[in-house]
């Protein structure tokens, strides 16, 4: 992807992010474009933050690292995305507005312990194995209001509403499907008595289909700046 086809780019996908949220009767600046990174140059990260792109997300720490370094003179909001190893917790913390992979306890409390106090509470969602998948990471959806009630009681955090990685689905039908358990999850939680706003899910081949469903961040990576280089 040329830096030059960022602009066109990104009014097409407005303009699908508008479609599917009108027919959602929803608006659709209630739907966060978040920028997936991942194995992309900072120059076209930067690029999309001309375009007024403000919300990147990235999958590697080191990787996030760096780019954060790179663009630290732009108001940018940056979300981590990838698994979470506890031995790495405290440059999230540092670095951080938001952590979308939050699926143990144990990682939830160094992460609080070591965020920054003159920062604020730091995001989190809970990220919820929804197809009980054996190779993705998440929280059982039965064993999700313990941790819920849990996270929420470390001041540091904020707990802020849910993701999920579903299986690839080619049909819209069932890619809704899928979303919509992780929305009924969200609004259990809500009538338990906790206060979520956010439902992290839909990336650039469904997420027309979570938009439908309620998602509020969509995270959206080869539909923006094409295939990772190899």
């Amino acid at each position: 992807m040329s830096p030059q086809n960022l602009p066109a780019v990104l009014r097409e996908v407005g303009r699908r992010i508008a479609r599917a949220a009108a027919a959602a009767g929803r608006n659709a600046q209630s739907v966060t474009l978040l920028a997936v990174g991942k194995g992309q140059p900072v120059e076209l990260l930067a690029a999309a933050a001309d375009c007024g792109v403000t919300d990147f997300g990235e999958n590697y720490l080191q990787e996030a690292l760096a780019k954060v370094a790179a663009l630290q003179n732009r108001a940018l909001t940056w979300h981590f995305i990838g698994r979470i190893q506890a031995n790495k917790t405290r440059p999230i913390a540092d670095t951080f507005t938001w952590v979308h992979t939050l699926d143990r306890l144990k990682v939830a409390e160094r992460l609080a312990a070591q965020r920054p106090f003159h920062a604020p509470p730091l995001n989190v969602c809970l990220q919820v194995n929804i197809a009980g998948e054996v190779s993705k990471g998440g929280v059982a959806p039965g064993e999700l209001p313990a941790l819920a009630a849990a996270v929420a009681q470390l001041s540091r955090l904020t707990l802020r509403g849910l993701m999920c990685i579903p299986p690839e689905e080619s049909e819209p039908a069932r890619q809704r499907t899928w979303f919509a358990r992780l929305r009924v999850l969200r609004d259990e939680l809500n009538a338990a008595g906790h206060r979520l706003d956010t439902l992290s899910m839909g990336m650039s081949a469904d997420f027309e289909s979570a938009i439908q469903e309620g998602a509020t961040i969509i995270r959206l990576g080869t539909v923006l700046f094409g295939a990772r280089p190899p």
